[in-house]
């Protein structure tokens, strides 16, 4: 038995990160400290000064552990990781969890490529972003291929050079073809350099070369060629033009402000690289009750910059980071980028003038959302919210399971399990079971043994210190029907010595959802009611997710049975035949030509297939 108060004793006095755990042993808080000490004591000291967020947390806490690191540092790494891996409920969290678009050049390598990634890494290469336009992105890469002969495949050159022929690039004149010798390393640098000017926006340089060399091709006679080179100076203006107007005159630097209401807020971020404005995005996040507004960025720029491997110079904030955490910040986002950061958060000037655009874009962008979020927190936490009271449970779901056991003139049983979390389906976290242990149309037994097999999985996943998907049990669990099936599930519940609300959900003459069945009364919730759609989006929903698997396992069946009775044709060449076609119908119409395409196949194996479905064979039929 954890006995907090004992173990707040055996807290160092050095920096690490605490990791708050509930009585189902789910991480709910993660949080880092200078003293772990001095730091988690305070949680479980007088409430008076704390916010209502924290008072809710302590009451869950049921044990703790800690981490002990060698610097601060070390532990806002290990908080940063930790909050992403787990999500826990009481941290502040990052609604979006985008991958932003880069160009990247592969000056690591002997003959360079310019291609679009979504992730940074440490690999020599040179990163141009982030960009929020993927499509911006593509086409900044196409005019690059049209401009400069670069190759696009993955060979490894020099290794390679030579192994194969040239592919259509070379033929249509948009790579020079390295892979067959036919440029100089030194000669490739130059298409790649002048490529890495235009990304860094030094478009006179480039220009003043291609004037030279179009003024060149047009004194020795080729003139397609110097038309060329004037097509290239034509689009490098017209980009130079378009950038000119976003010119803020500054380098990298991110500009950041943020619009509040309630427990939501939003952040907005305008990127500027090589002092133009490259984008803007747009980040919702929650958990903000209770938080100043400096603790809400400061927790903002740790989960958005440990996030990715570039940071800019200078982030430009409408409020300051904690003072407490800021040196270890800077320090943090100044290893990441290689070169110190700098945080501005300006009084007056352009600088002040970009914090509050950005902070007016957060106001249209919130207002222009207000009504949504509205609307989707009536759909989800306040349909959570009606379901509770209307059950008059003491806490409120967070998450709920929803049971369906399907079949068809008493073959096939599976069962189905659907997740939702403060009102929204959790599909990651849905499971399908094929009934193993019941013989006949029994949905009574196949329910317990659905149940019991999950609890199974729950006990063995926390034993083996995994979170998430099974490892985590419900609030609340719905079944997919009347007494019979709450009974079932409260059976196995209690012979696990669980206690856990199981309600039914019951359906009307039209087989449309009527209300729910709870400690044997019946409750009708308003069918205009928000609660009464979110129980019948959850009872549709897992009766579509039971029917769905029942009948890819029909059709699997099926199939099998027909290729299992084609002699000579084993489980791989079977498996082949079903990925290269598809369906049943496509192989058995498929000619011998056909079938020789398919991975594995030979002239017999193939004749054989194509006999069996021509044959006098019932199985075919």
């Amino acid at each position: 038995m954890f006995d907090i108060n004992e173990e707040l004793k055996k807290l160092p006095s050095k920096p690490g990160v605490y990791i708050m755990k509930n009585a189902d042993d789910e991480i709910i808080y993660v949080g880092k400290a200078i003293s772990l000490k001095n730091r988690v004591r305070q949680y479980f000291q007088s409430n008076k000064n704390h916010s209502a967020k924290v008072i809710s947390m302590v009451k869950h806490i049921a044990e703790f552990e800690y981490i002990v690191t060698d610097s601060e540092m070390e532990a806002l790494i290990l908080e940063c990781n930790l909050i992403k891996e787990h999500r826990p409920k009481y941290n502040i969290m990052l609604k979006d969890d985008k991958m932003y678009p880069y160009v990247k050049v592969t000056v690591n390598e002997d003959f360079p490529r310019v291609f679009m990634v979504r992730k940074v890494l440490k690999d020599g290469a040179k990163y141009f972003g982030p960009i929020t336009d993927a499509y911006a992105v593509k086409e900044t890469i196409e005019m690059i291929n049209k401009m400069w002969p670069l190759r696009k495949c993955r060979k490894v050159l020099p290794r390679d050079i030579g192994k194969e022929r040239p592919c259509l690039n070379y033929h249509i004149g948009q790579c020079c073809a390295p892979c067959q010798g036919n440029v100089k390393k030194e000669d490739y640098a130059v298409y790649v350099n002048e490529a890495l000017d235009f990304l860094e926006g030094k478009h006179n340089d480039i220009i003043q070369k291609m004037q030279e060399k179009m003024e060149e091709a047009s004194e020795n006679l080729e003139f397609e060629k110097a038309a060329q080179y004037r097509d290239k100076i034509k689009y490098i203006k017209s980009v130079e033009q378009r950038q000119k107007m976003a010119n803020t005159g500054f380098n990298d630097s991110d500009v950041i402000a943020f619009v509040r209401a309630f427990d939501e807020a939003l952040i907005q971020v305008f990127f500027i690289r090589g002092g133009k404005v490259m984008g803007r995005e747009h980040f919702l996040i929650n958990n903000t009750e209770g938080m100043t507004r400096n603790e809400i960025i400061t927790e903002f720029i740790k989960q958005f910059y440990s996030g990715t491997a570039f940071v800019p110079k200078e982030l430009i904030l409408s409020e300051d980071i904690v003072e407490d955490e800021k040196d270890v910040i800077l320090g943090f986002l100044s290893n990441i980028k290689g070169s110190k950061v700098t945080v501005t958060v300006p009084v007056k000037g352009e600088k002040k003038q970009l914090v509050e655009l950005a902070y007016k874009n957060a106001s249209i962008t919130f207002e222009q959302f207000g009504e949504k979020l509205k609307k989707d927190n009536a759909r989800t936490k306040g349909a959570v919210e009606e379901i509770s009271q209307a059950l008059g449970l003491e806490n409120l779901p967070e998450r709920i399971e929803a049971y369906d056991i399907s079949n068809i003139q008493g073959f096939f049983f599976v069962g189905a399990m659907v997740v939702f979390e403060n009102g929204m389906p959790k599909r990651s976290d849905y499971r399908k079971f094929k009934i193993k242990t019941v013989v006949g149309a029994n949905d009574f037994a196949s329910m317990q043994e659905v149940l019991t097999r999950r609890i199974n999985h729950s006990i063995k996943d926390k034993m083996d210190n995994k979170t998430g998907g099974f490892a985590r049990l419900p609030d609340l669990i719905l079944m997919d029907g009347g007494k019979a099936q709450v009974k079932a599930a409260k059976l196995v519940l209690a012979s696990f010595g669980m206690d856990i609300p199981v309600c039914g959900m019951f359906k009307d003459d039209k087989h449309r959802t009527k209300g729910l069945l709870y400690e044997d009364r019946e409750i009708m919730l308003p069918a205009n009611s928000e609660g009464f759609k979110l129980a019948t989006r959850i009872q549709d929903e897992v009766h579509r997710f039971a029917i769905e698997y029942h009948r890819k396992l029909r059709e699997s069946s099926q199939v099998d049975s027909i290729l299992n009775h084609i002699p000579t044709i084993g489980p791989a060449r079977r498996k082949a035949l079903l990925k290269h076609f598809g369906d049943i119908e496509k192989i058995k119409n498929a000619e011998v030509s056909d079938l020789l395409e398919v991975e594995g196949m030979n002239i017999r194996s193939a004749e054989t297939v194509y006999s069996f479905f021509r044959q006098e064979n019932p199985e075919t039929k």
